[in-house]
C-alpha cells in the first residue's frame, strides 16, 4: 500500500484524536516500518490493520466506520494535492465515472507499483442513479465509501450510498448512489 496512504491516515488520527493517538498508533508492536512512513514508499497493509485495530479499541469506533471517516479525509486531502482530478467534473456522478480510466492511469504514472482497486460504474440518468462495482484483495470498500461520501461533499450534493451487495468479506462490493 501506497505511504502516502498511510502519512494522511496519521494525519487524519493526529487531527480527530490527537498527537498521543497517532504515538500510540506508531508504536503498536508488528509495525515493520517501526511506524515510519514516508508519502512515497510502499508498505504491507497489515501495518495498516494493526493501526486501525489499536484505534478501534482505543476509541470505541469500529473498524468500518473509522475506515470511512478516513476515506472522506483521504478525499478532502487527495482533491487539494490533484486539483486537475476535480476540476474537469460537473458533478460526484461524472468525477466517480472516471476513476477507472482516468484517475487510476494518472495514478500508476505517479505511483508504478500502486495496486488499485478495480471501480465499474453504470450510469442510469432517468433514475438519477449510478452502480459502482468494487473489487480488490484489500477488503477495503469503508475507504472506498468514506471517499464516495468526501466527493459527494466536495460536488455539494445530496447523493444517498448504499451498498446493495457485498461478496468475498469485502472484496466485491456494489454500491448504488441515488440521486435524492
Amino acid at each position: 500500500m501506497k505511504g502516502i496512504i498511510f502519512t494522511e491516515f496519521i494525519e487524519m488520527v493526529e487531527e480527530k484524536f490527537g498527537f498521543e493517538m497517532a504515538d500510540k498508533l506508531l508504536t503498536q508492536p508488528g509495525l515493520k516500518s517501526d511506524g515510519i512512513y514516508t508519502s512515497v514508499g510502499t508498505y504491507d497493509i497489515e501495518e495498516m490493520l494493526i493501526m486501525l485495530g489499536k484505534l478501534s479499541d482505543e476509541s470505541k469506533i469500529s473498524i468500518p466506520d473509522l475506515l470511512q471517516t478516513f476515506g472522506f479525509h483521504l478525499f478532502d486531502k487527495l482533491k487539494d494535492l490533484y486539483p486537475h482530478f476535480t476540476s474537469g467534473a460537473k458533478n460526484s456522478f461524472e468525477f466517480l465515472s472516471n476513476i477507472e480510466e482516468y484517475i487510476h492511469v494518472e495514478v500508476l504514472k505517479l505511483y508504478h507499483d500502486a495496486e488499485l482497486p478495480s471501480i465499474k460504474h453504470e450510469i442510469d440518468e432517468e433514475k438519477g442513479e449510478m452502480l459502482m462495482i468494487y473489487k480488490s484483495q484489500r477488503k477495503l470498500s469503508d475507504l472506498a465509501i468514506g471517499l464516495i461520501k468526501g466527493c459527494i461533499a466536495f460536488y455539494k450534493e445530496d447523493i444517498e450510498v448504499k451498498v446493495v451487495e457485498f461478496l468475498n468479506e469485502g472484496k466485491n462490493v456494489k454500491f448504488l448512489l441515488s440521486k435524492k
